[in-house]
């Protein structure tokens, strides 16, 4: 699985037009951002950029539910997709010493992540990238694109999520938004 990286650039194709620290330690703020598909393309950045993680299998869907995800999932890069939000996450120690089965029932049985990402779908694209395995400051970076006539149900998923039991696991989280230039 290559590596992904989220770095600070001077001319990079996405900039930054909101970046909130939601809770835990700050990140440093940014102009502009590239994600990045080679540790060779990632240069030098300021601070704790850049950020990287990788693609990996679903962790907590069923088959039916990967299905339908995949079914109704449009892909990244769409042209009207000009808004973009890249959101990493931190669980806590709780979270990561529950069984999977434990993890899962609190994501899905009471959280309804994947049936309210769902409700989003086709018109906003996601992609979940781990880090937590890799030793970075974050355990995901989770990357939306929408258009902007989407960015009022960008909105509401953000806010649904975190009111839920999911929620009260993590101990950092950074918003940031983005358009493309």
């Amino acid at each position: 699985m290559p590596l992904t990286y989220f770095a600070a650039a001077d001319d990079g194709p996405w900039r930054v037009v909101r970046h909130d620290t939601i809770a835990g330690a700050p990140l440093s703020a940014i102009h502009r951002l590239r994600v990045l598909d080679s540790v060779n393309s990632a240069g030098s950045t300021p601070g704790d950029w850049p950020l990287r993680g990788v693609t990996s299998h679903g962790r907590y869907v069923t088959r039916g539910e990967r299905r339908l995800l995949e079914a109704r999932q449009p892909p990244l890069g769409r042209p009207e997709a000009t808004c973009a939000a890249l959101i990493p996450l931190a669980k806590s120690t709780v979270w990561w010493d529950l069984a999977q089965d434990e993890r899962r029932a609190i994501f899905e049985d009471r959280s309804a992540h994947i049936a309210t990402g769902l409700r989003y779908l086709p018109a906003v694209a996601r992609k979940l990238y781990h880090c937590r395995d890799l030793g970075e400051p974050f355990d995901f970076l989770t990357w939306f694109e929408y258009a902007p006539a989407d960015a009022t149900a960008f909105e509401e998923l953000v806010s649904h999520l975190r009111r839920t039991a999911e929620w009260t696991y993590v101990e950092r989280e950074i918003d940031i938004r983005l358009e493309r230039v």
